[in-house]
């Protein structure tokens, strides 16, 4: 955390531009208190220049301001256009703190940014941990969302929403599935579909080891082998796939994408770049997918560590953008072990929704409001619209911190309380509403 946020609050940080808003600093501490007198404050925009090579700009306005009985700055200012603001803070020539805050336009107005995972794994199938206490791990390192997607299987997630079900947690826990169906090798994530795609033919692992398909009462009937080969079949014969693409596998991925979208959910391309002892899918078969777009999502980043996976991923999805190919991203863990795991916790989405609720995450998605971020390295990177990346650069310096502080705390807990704790559910009653005040306290609608 940067030290002017351990020494001084600031709040709100994200408003909407064009509107006059009243903005508090707060020190915390008597050693950050601000001197008794008038005091020169000074509301610098990050992408107008330095007020003294370009004079004529407005990135310089000048307030006289005496704190407050309270010891608290406040001041009143109208932030014309969207992008970031340095608020600095002087005692005559000497600059006793700068801050930040950020105005917004249009869609992203009345939006909350929420980081989650949309890819990760289970002891259920191939993981380390059961499900509701990756959830604690995932909620401590700073996860608003999540969902387990383990190989072949829907119901991990609904374990792990079970078993938080009588206590209150501000962490959603979506539901989720890796596809693997006959003939198709491409990996396929479903993020928060109604019912499993996987539970939907006979003889999965889903309808083997588990009843439990859906969230909903009346899923679709499950189906043979045969008569899904049949569907994906009679599909490929009227997609016009060139010679070169592998009619079924490609069919298949169109059967998969479009049962998810059915069940209400959202469809995730995911690391093509993955080296399974080569590239996991053909590159001239990820340029047609590319092409074609049948899927809701692109994994842009994912869960390994060397270059050709997220390096390669990334560069293809801007240079797709250069040809005219804009499709929504996301980032994930694709993780199999939450702890002592270098590969953990490397990856994640943040997402401009209005709720942190699964079909808001969803449609905000499909609108391409996310951008993907890397944290391989202490250095992060971000992937994404570069209106959207400069906004997430700004909160994963402002705002988030303060925010992982709050999931530790709660994700700590949860732990506790799944693994046998009798007094962390009073604990997690008590404090329950702390990120939505924390949300309301730093983000004007």
């Amino acid at each position: 955390m940067k030290t002017e946020l351990c020494n001084y609050d600031i709040y709100p940080k994200v408003f909407p531009a064009g509107k006059q808003v009243e903005v508090t600093i707060k020190p915390l501490g008597s050693h950050a208190a601000f001197p008794a007198k008038e005091l020169t404050l000074r509301v610098c925009p990050l992408g107008e220049g330095s007020p003294g090579t370009y004079p004529s700009r407005p990135n310089n306005t000048s307030y006289t301001v005496t704190p407050s009985g309270d010891g608290c700055i406040r001041f009143a200012h109208t932030y014309p256009n969207e992008q970031e603001y340095y608020i600095r803070v002087y005692d005559e020539n000497r600059r006793i703190v700068q801050l930040a805050v950020y105005a917004l336009e249009g869609e992203l107005v009345g939006r909350y940014p929420w980081r989650g995972d949309l890819h990760m794994h289970t002891c259920r199938s191939d993981g380390r941990e059961q499900p509701a206490v990756v959830c604690a791990n995932y909620r401590k390192n700073g996860y608003d969302f999540f969902a387990i997607t383990d190989h072949g299987r829907y119901y991990p997630s609904l374990e792990a929403i079970s078993d938080y079900k009588d206590v209150p947690i501000e962490f959603n826990i979506v539901p989720g599935e890796e596809i693997h169906l006959p003939g198709n090798d491409i990996h396929i994530v479903g993020f928060g579909a109604n019912w499993s795609i996987n539970g939907l033919l006979e003889g999965t692992a889903q309808t083997n080891e588990s009843k439990k398909r859906a969230i909903v009462d009346n899923p679709p009937p499950v189906i043979s082998v045969d008569e899904y080969k049949r569907q994906v079949n009679e599909l490929a014969e009227t997609l016009d796939i060139p010679d070169g693409i592998e009619k079924f596998t490609y069919a298949a991925c169109v059967w998969i994408f479009n049962r998810i979208r059915e069940a209400g959910g959202l469809g995730i391309f995911a690391h093509p770049y993955w080296i399974s002892d080569v590239f996991q899918v053909p590159e001239s078969l990820t340029d047609y997918l590319m092409e074609k777009a049948p899927f809701d999502a692109f994994e842009v980043l994912g869960g390994e560590n060397y270059y050709e996976q997220n390096g390669f991923q990334t560069i293809k999805y801007y240079d797709d953008r250069a040809k005219g190919r804009d499709y929504p991203i996301v980032g994930s863990t694709d993780s199999h072990g939450s702890v002592n795991n270098p590969n953990a916790l490397i990856c994640s989405t943040i997402v401009f929704a209005p709720e942190n609720e699964r079909e808001s995450l969803i449609g905000a998605i499909k609108d391409k409001l996310s951008v993907a971020v890397d944290t391989i390295s202490k250095e992060y990177r971000l992937v994404g619209d570069f209106r959207l990346v400069k906004y997430a650069q700004f909160l994963l310096d402002n705002f988030y911190p303060l925010h992982d502080e709050l999931c530790f705390e709660e994700g700590r807990l949860m732990k506790a309380y799944v693994t046998g704790d009798s007094d962390a559910a009073d604990t997690l009653r008590f404090i329950s509403g702390r990120m939505n005040r924390l949300f309301n306290k730093y983000f004007i609608k």
